[in-house]
């Protein structure tokens, strides 16, 4: 069997600090049985992988076809909790990643600059190590987070030119309604939009600015690439509590979107 079945059971195992004597008893089988499948000299059949699926709550399928030790701690850790991308019938999305001297998950940081660049290189460790990295002591060891370079004015309040991170995001399926998301794709690059989650329904995003005046747009899902969920941002602008200037300019454009879309409607009547 050439997969990297008997390579993934004894990471599985090793991370639970499970002995073979502990994992084929659970199992039901021979201690010698289950050496046999760890060292490759022996292949389980279809019964022993349902078993092993079972025991480490992972699909048959990641067992069989993914390189677990290739992945990063904090994907090890969402596989570990359930969140297995063959379960929910997507593909198994690997992150190109960085770790600190203590063997920590880095934050890498993805200027304005940088996002040419990230649009295709966002798989290339290569390409991930050099960027910047930082920590952030208030966020959760177990999770992934990657901080982006925003640009434009399609969230505001939130400016041009703030930084927003994200909490990177394997099982599109959990995507919320109404939350806030920064959403690669090969096409657009990164955006950061308010999300709607249709992909059940009809396999894509709906994708919502803050600021009006921007309309939703609908993303395929074949043409993400990542999902991050949004966790905070930095900006070294302060928030106006009431910007009558800003509002009354945003209002304008309203009417005049409004007035253009009534003349629309007046010809095609009038044809």
């Amino acid at each position: 069997m050439n997969n990297y079945f008997s390579s993934n059971i004894k990471l599985l195992r090793k991370r639970r600090g499970r002995t073979q004597d502990e994992v084929a008893f659970a199992l039901g089988m021979k201690r010698s049985t289950l050496s046999g499948y760890e060292n490759n000299v022996a292949q389980p059949g279809l019964e022993a992988l349902i078993s092993f699926s079972k025991y480490y709550k992972v699909s048959v399928d990641t067992l069989i076809k993914i390189d677990l030790s290739q992945l990063s701690e904090s994907e090890l850790s969402q596989l570990e909790r359930g969140y297995d991308a063959f379960v929910s019938g997507s593909k198994l999305r690997v992150l190109a990643t960085t770790v600190n001297n203590e063997n920590d998950e880095n934050i890498e940081l993805v200027d304005e600059k940088a996002k040419a660049g990230y649009r295709t290189g966002f798989a290339d460790p290569e390409f991930i190590k050099v960027l910047p990295t930082f920590q952030m002591p208030f966020l959760s060891k177990q999770k992934k987070y990657r901080t982006f370079q925003i640009s434009g004015d399609s969230m505001y309040p939130i400016t041009d030119g703030s930084w927003v991170t994200g909490e990177f995001i394997q099982n599109w399926n959990l995507i919320r309604d109404r939350y806030a998301y920064i959403i690669h794709t090969l096409d657009d690059g990164v955006v950061f939009k308010v999300v709607e989650n249709l992909i059940k329904a009809e396999g894509k995003l709906r994708l919502h600015s803050l600021n009006p005046l921007y309309e939703p747009y609908d993303v395929n899902v074949k043409d993400i690439r990542e999902v991050w969920k949004f966790v905070n941002y930095i900006s070294n602008e302060v928030p106006e509590a009431d910007n009558q200037n800003e509002q009354l300019k945003y209002t304008v454009k309203a009417l005049q979107k409004e007035v253009d879309t009534i003349k629309k409607d007046i010809k095609k009547i009038s044809k």
